[in-house]
């Protein structure tokens, strides 16, 4: 405990937010994960959005393996956020600048945890599904498979390809309180990659919306929860015992 309180102290301190901040953000995400829910369980938004791009003649989606929407959607928007947000931390820990390294975990944090709900997820992707030339059951979200029933591979829900757009909103915790405006804008940065990236997934049949939806509301949830997590206890172990 001495050595690890020895090397936070080598680390510029990280803000603490006041209390009404996180009440304020649970009770947002509170409402917006029932109206998620809410499309989700009616699922005529997901379908009506996903065939727009699905070809019933041919029983498939004609941009699956498009080479530009694949090129810089899925891998180019993708690995220069990853690759930003490495360079971002190990500047972080070498200039000791603790606020810049807890957001850049952040930003990792929240991909993961889409990671592993994605892991055990029974969803299927659109492309899998019997309503559009796969052989997967389409099972509403949050629903448990009925025995005998074909799922498919799987693995589909939340949207970890959007994630990786979504977890740019921890950007936010760099400039609030110092510069709220600035930091809303970095959070509906980070809102606008993930939907942007979330709707080339869509358009490949690859996920539905709600996909993407949830994929947001799980991000902001592990970074609001772990950033009062993280920020408490570094101010605890910083203050002399």
């Amino acid at each position: 405990m001495i050595k690890a309180k020895r090397i936070l102290n080598r680390f510029s301190p990280v803000r603490v937010l006041p209390s009404a901040f996180y009440q304020r953000q649970l009770a947002a995400l509170t409402i917006v994960g029932i109206l998620f829910w809410c499309i989700s369980q009616h699922d005529a938004l997901d379908f009506w959005i996903t065939r727009f791009w699905y070809q019933a003649d041919t029983h498939s989606f004609a941009l699956k393996d498009n080479y530009w929407l694949e090129l810089i959607n899925h891998k180019l928007l993708k690995f220069t956020i990853i690759g930003c947000a490495v360079c971002a931390l190990l500047w972080g820990v070498y200039r000791k600048n603790g606020q810049l390294t807890v957001v850049m975990i952040l930003l990792g944090l929240g991909t993961a945890v889409v990671g592993l709900l994605k892991a055990y997820s029974i969803h299927s992707c659109p492309w899998s599904l019997t309503e559009f030339g796969g052989q997967a059951a389409y099972l509403h979200l949050f629903e448990s498979a009925p025995e005998g029933v074909n799922t498919g591979p799987g693995r589909c829900f939340p949207g970890g390809h959007a994630s990786s757009g979504f977890s740019v909103m921890a950007l936010f915790f760099l400039f609030y309180p110092l510069r709220p405006k600035a930091a809303w804008l970095y959070w509906l940065l980070g809102v606008s990659l993930g939907m942007t990236m979330g709707f080339g997934q869509i358009m490949r049949g690859a996920h539905f919306l709600s996909h993407n939806l949830w994929s947001g509301w799980w991000i902001w949830l592990t970074q609001v929860v772990f950033y009062w997590l993280i920020s408490y206890a570094v101010a605890y172990y910083r203050q002399p015992h």
